[in-house]
């Protein structure tokens, strides 16, 4: 994913404005129909963010906790090595996204980057490598600091593993 000072005017327009509080506002409740739109009609290769924002947006599916049923909801995620990492500041709201809890009950869930799935088990990161991981999010989305100031609470990181590795 390229960082933020690798990306050209317009997707610098765009990451830099979402951190802020009324378009935080604006595109949380237009972001989601608008990349499901693009998200279908792109055969899931593409979302209107990624277009928008030069920014991979990754399909997460969870189990719920009650009831025990599929969720599907768009993660911000980026590729490393060995899987993905995984954080949704939820816009700098008070309280962490309802993904967050489904993973903390069941850890198993898919993937889908560029419409291909992949299974991974979830884990929160601790420490230096939550912080190292943290870091590599501001550097690509600057916003996270915003996000991070008005929520009051640590913002978490996820690791998705691939599940066939463990």
């Amino acid at each position: 994913m390229k960082l933020y000072n690798q990306i050209g005017p317009f997707p610098r327009l765009i990451r830099g404005t979402a951190g802020i509080r009324p378009m935080a506002w604006l595109y949380g409740h237009i972001r989601e129909p608008l990349d499901r739109l693009v998200y279908r009609l792109t055969d899931g290769r593409a979302t209107l963010t990624t277009w928008l924002g030069d920014v991979e947006m990754t399909m997460l599916t969870t189990t719920g906790r009650r009831p025990a049923y599929r969720v599907r909801m768009w993660c911000w995620g980026w590729q490393m090595a060995s899987g993905w990492l995984s954080s949704r500041q939820n816009y700098g709201r008070e309280r962490h996204p309802a993904w967050y809890y489904n993973l903390k009950a069941n850890p198993r869930a898919t993937v889908e980057v560029r419409g291909v799935s992949h299974e991974v088990v979830a884990r929160e990161l601790q420490g230096t490598e939550r912080e190292r991981c943290y870091q590599r999010g501001v550097d690509v989305y600057p916003g996270f600091t915003l996000y991070q100031r008005r929520a009051h609470r640590q913002i978490p990181v996820l690791a998705l593993d691939p599940a066939a590795d463990l």
